[in-house]
């Protein structure tokens, strides 16, 4: 059966990234690095050519292309987090190798790759068939930078104004 496994592109550091991102959560690990077998725009002989890793048991190929790309928000990685005790975790690694907060649980991580850190709760406020609460939870989100579960749960609630 195919899989699909996302290849993100770096100029030079994806061995670096990988073991950043493997740091982050359980069930993460290197699981192979490929060097060049000779000189070639992504490296010299002996560089790292490639690095497949796991992160949060989803596979991922870091690819050191030869020269810098930009990341959009047109594509991103979500990390569906249990609680906030790991939004917290994850979030502030991010910010202490570099990241860059933006609006509504998404950063940039110092490699310019964007990231959604979310809560799993958010999911459950925002799927609600009960649409006013939803909305409320939506509302709240939409004036967060990190997202808080307890500050969504209350507005999912009706407990405090969005």
């Amino acid at each position: 059966m195919s899989k699909v496994t996302p290849c993100l592109w770096f100029n030079g550091n994806a061995e670096e990234a990988a073991n950043f991102y493997v740091s982050l959560m359980p069930d993460s690990k290197i699981l192979k690095v490929q060097r060049n077998v000779s000189d070639n725009p992504s490296g010299r002989e002996g560089s790292v050519l490639v690095v497949e890793f796991t992160l949060g048991g989803q596979r991922f190929v870091a690819l050191n292309g030869g020269m810098k790309m930009e990341y959009t928000h047109a594509m991103s990685l979500m990390i569906n987090c249990a609680d906030q005790a790991q939004v917290d975790s994850i979030w502030n690694a991010f910010l202490a190798h570099g990241g860059k907060e933006e609006q509504c649980g998404w950063l940039k991580d110092r490699y310019g790759v964007s990231w959604q850190v979310v809560p799993t709760a958010m999911f459950e406020f925002l799927s609600s068939p009960d649409t006013a609460a939803a909305g409320r939870a939506m509302q709240a989100m939409m004036k967060m930078v990190k997202l808080d579960v307890e500050v969504l749960r209350r507005a999912f609630e009706g407990k405090t104004a969005a």
